[in-house]
């Protein structure tokens, strides 16, 4: 049987086994953590503590009355020893567990109230994007959700937390997709898994067979299978319109560590001061999927898994594929953190580019029909309007076009840098 996908896509080395097997461990409590006040697209948050302050584990400590925003809570018990504009130090020893009287239940609480303790939550999208979650639940007026679709592809190379999150905690996955039902009214719900993780799929098979509204949904492997707008088309066999949302289409995607997030919510009234990641590649010496408290040192982190090997050359935070590149370990883990990744000397190649040869490889691999060899030459010598007018913000950023490309033309980054000229000059008027 032909399992669902969408035109367009990649097969890279996917890298997987290095971490996949990999039951999820709790990182050790860091003595001090720097928590950054906007882990989130939309507002900053405003701190709400001073220094010298004592405050405890889950205690919100920034936060702003603009709705496209999420709360900051902290990650360990202790004192604030600095706060400013852009984030907030607290040093302590304690390794008291998150404790809260505040449990419930879904079925005793109305959509509003759900969406309330999302909110509250400071819940964000956990596959990266970090959108807030609440926000999402909330549709322009006029439109409603339909169907809710949980990311659990997890189709970013080296990158295995959902994979061990559906495997190990199912059931919290499923209650997580069965509040966000309940909150926006959606009566159908799918949770997507490419192919490639059976331990997951078998675990969400056996959580979803008490109830008829939900679907497991088998895809291929290949990426950017956790695409949004891909996801739909190999779940729905519906396309976003260009320009449009997924709810345009009455479709909502969450990933399926959100899902979990918005569980743990409800049920142990715990809002998001931790979450779990992929520590991974050749460079780390112990690969290992963690749980971390917001705000922990990258240097921390990798030495939890053994520290770098001699040759560790290249860091990122996230995958190879839509990850950035960190030059200092001292930067912090964010709500948004899906893993860090190591590579060695022998992996990070650098290659001199050449001339495009005409060949449509990145035409082909484009999962959003685009022509990016013609995005990246209009935006290179600042043909802004010509790039605009072959859809330029409709790029996702995926980064298929690079990697196929046999002259290495830098396409994604020369896409990006034109997204940021048009968005620079737009703001200057």
């Amino acid at each position: 049987m032909k399992k669902k996908s969408f035109p367009g896509g990649i097969h890279p080395l996917y890298n997987k086994e290095l971490s996949k097997d990999k039951a999820i461990e709790r990182m050790d409590t860091p003595k001090r953590v720097k928590i950054l006040l906007q882990q989130h697209i939309g507002a900053p948050c405003q701190p709400l503590v001073e220094k010298g302050q004592d405050v405890v584990v889950g205690q919100k400590i920034g936060d702003t009355e603009k709705f496209i925003s999420a709360p900051i809570h902290s990650s360990i018990s202790g004192k604030v020893v600095e706060v400013t504009d852009k984030y907030i130090v607290i040093e302590g020893e304690s390794r008291e567990e998150f404790l809260s009287e505040n449990k419930r239940d879904i079925d005793s609480l109305t959509a509003d109230e759900i969406k309330g303790i999302v909110k509250e939550g400071g819940i964000v999208g956990m596959g990266g994007a970090a959108f807030p979650t609440h926000v999402k639940l909330t549709p322009p007026e006029g439109k409603k959700f339909e169907t809710i679709i949980l990311n659990g592809a997890e189709c970013e190379p080296y990158l295995t937390i959902d994979d061990r999150i559906m495997t190990e905690q199912a059931e919290k996955v499923v209650y997580g997709l069965r509040a966000l039902l309940k909150a926006t009214g959606a009566e159908k719900g799918y949770i997507a898994i490419e192919e490639n993780k059976p331990q997951a799929i078998e675990a969400i098979s056996e959580a979803i067979k008490n109830y008829n509204n939900i679907e497991l949904v088998s895809l291929e492997v290949k990426y950017p299978q956790g695409g949004e707008k891909q996801l739909i088309k190999a779940v729905l066999d519906k396309e976003v319109p260009v320009g449009g949302l997924p709810v345009d289409i009455g479709a909502l995607v969450n990933n399926v560590y959100t899902a979990a997030a918005v569980a743990d919510a409800i049920r142990e009234g715990k809002p998001l001061f931790e979450r779990g990641l992929t520590v991974t590649g050749k460079g780390v010496k112990e690969p290992k999927n963690l749980i971390v408290k917001i705000g922990t040192t990258f240097r921390e982190v990798i030495e939890q898994c053994g520290g770098l090997t001699e040759d560790a050359a290249k860091i990122i935070a996230g995958g190879p594929m839509m990850g950035r590149a960190v030059a200092d370990l001292d930067e912090v883990v964010t709500k948004g953190t899906s893993g860090i990744l190591v590579l060695t000397e022998s992996e990070v190649e650098l290659v001199e580019e050449k001339t495009c040869i005409k060949c449509a490889r990145c035409v082909d691999a484009c999962p959003m029909y685009l022509m990016p060899n013609y995005l990246a030459n209009y935006a290179r010598k600042g043909m802004l309007e010509e790039a605009e007018n072959l859809n330029l913000f409709n790029c996702i950023e995926c980064g298929c076009c690079s990697y196929v490309c046999p002259s290495r033309i830098p396409l994604i980054h020369l896409i990006r840098q034109g997204k940021w000229q048009v968005n620079s000059k737009k703001a200057s008027k």
